[in-house]
């Protein structure tokens, strides 16, 4: 009896994927729930378990794109028991690289000058691609001047297919610009209340709620009071309607080794500190798995991104459609400002607001920024709503 593996529904306006990569070899046997491949769509990867135990049989290889609904594969359960063992007879058959048979930048260059079809080559790089060498070798080697300062060391080219997720990115960023007035307005923040808090209480707040007192949970607690206050950063443009959301679901950007995913905290202003943080403590873990679901980044009314954590200084956010604005955070340093008149060192964030100039006037915006300044620099506000 044979099991199809089918491309599975992943969430809403997903119509299609990519096949990312075959986890088991055709002709493999399989445990029920091993992971066996791994889907990429315009949201998220999604890696598929066996449905049942047997032996695989790859319908569709790795690199193409399929539509939901599709059958990838079988696996044949008559084959069930104890995983066959390999013979010298019998290798384990590989699933062809989309990079066989392509030419690198140097090699198809090469190849136009010398009027050579990639059908008479065979590629010796890797995973088949042709390389320039490859195409030398088909012609005696032209004498050239020797340049006047020669090249240390190798200069190879190689070309990789960008995954449907950095494809996705990308589009929605340019689009992000084309389509939006943005602006960016900056102020410092004075991390010095907000570090003696998590000093003093770090220690009780992680035995009490088993996980540590970040300043996420601080700037989102903030941002979510300068929403109410300021609701058309909150709004988005559909049409020539401007939409008010009475709820603030806060988009946490999260760095994964496939791209950068934002993740929802869905109603965030009603939540607690700890709520807040074990959320994104979630949201990590699953994106270091590359298990961020296509429903976790559904809706959000506005993005906090920190570029901090990577040593960013300052750096101008793109908002995230169909938003209208995002906070960007950066790295804490120690500088010099004048305080009571008197020039003392303090850590200094440096906070910026990227907004659609066409909803959002330039002093909501500052104001907004302001606020979040306020509440940050003196977080007793966020207990007594001031």
């Amino acid at each position: 009896m044979a099991k199809d593996i089918i491309v599975p529904a992943a969430g809403e306006s997903v119509t299609e994927a990519d096949i990312s990569s075959w986890m088991k070899a055709d002709g493999a046997f399989v445990k029920m729930d091993d992971e066996i491949v791994e889907l990429e769509t315009d949201k998220a990867s999604l890696p598929l378990a066996a449905p049942v135990s047997g032996v695989l049989k790859i319908l569709v290889k790795a690199g193409t794109t399929v539509k939901v609904g599709d059958v990838i594969g079988v696996i044949d359960e008559k084959a069930g028991g104890a995983a066959p063992a390999p013979t010298a007879t019998q290798p384990t058959e590989k699933t062809d690289s989309y990079a066989k048979g392509h030419p690198s930048p140097a090699a198809a260059k090469a190849m136009a000058e010398k009027g050579v079809s990639s059908q008479d080559l065979k590629g010796s790089g890797k995973d088949g691609r042709i390389t320039k060498q490859d195409v030398a070798q088909t012609s005696a080697p032209e004498k050239a001047p020797a340049p006047s300062v020669a090249p240390v060391g190798e200069r190879n080219d190689r070309a990789e297919k960008m995954s449907r997720l950095r494809r996705t990115i990308a589009s929605r960023l340019v689009e992000a610009q084309h389509t939006a007035a943005l602006l960016t307005t900056f102020n410092e923040i004075d991390m010095s209340a907000v570090m003696d808090i998590r000093k003093r209480y770090k220690d009780a707040f992680k035995e009490k709620h088993q996980v540590n007192l970040g300043f996420m949970s601080f700037f989102t607690k903030a941002v979510c009071v300068a929403l109410q206050e300021f609701p058309v950063i909150n709004a988005s443009v559909e049409g020539e309607d401007i939409i008010y959301h009475d709820y603030c679901d806060i988009g946490v950007a999260v760095a994964t080794p496939k791209g950068l995913v934002v993740p929802i905290i869905r109603n965030a202003e009603k939540m607690r500190f700890e709520q807040i943080e074990k959320t994104i403590v979630g949201f990590a873990l699953k994106a270091r798995e590359n298990k961020i679901t296509p429903d976790d980044m559904l809706g959000g009314t506005f993005t906090i991104t920190n570029g901090g954590v990577f040593g960013s200084m300052l750096s101008t956010p793109i908002i995230n459609r169909p938003q209208s604005a995002i906070l960007g955070m950066h790295n804490i340093v120690e500088r010099a400002v004048v305080v009571d008149g008197q020039v003392v060192v303090r850590p200094i964030m440096y906070g910026a607001v990227t907004y659609d100039h066409r909803i959002i006037d330039g002093a909501e915006a500052v104001r907004f920024l302001v606020k979040i300044k306020s509440l940050i620099e003196d977080p007793t506000r966020l207990l007594i709503g001031l």
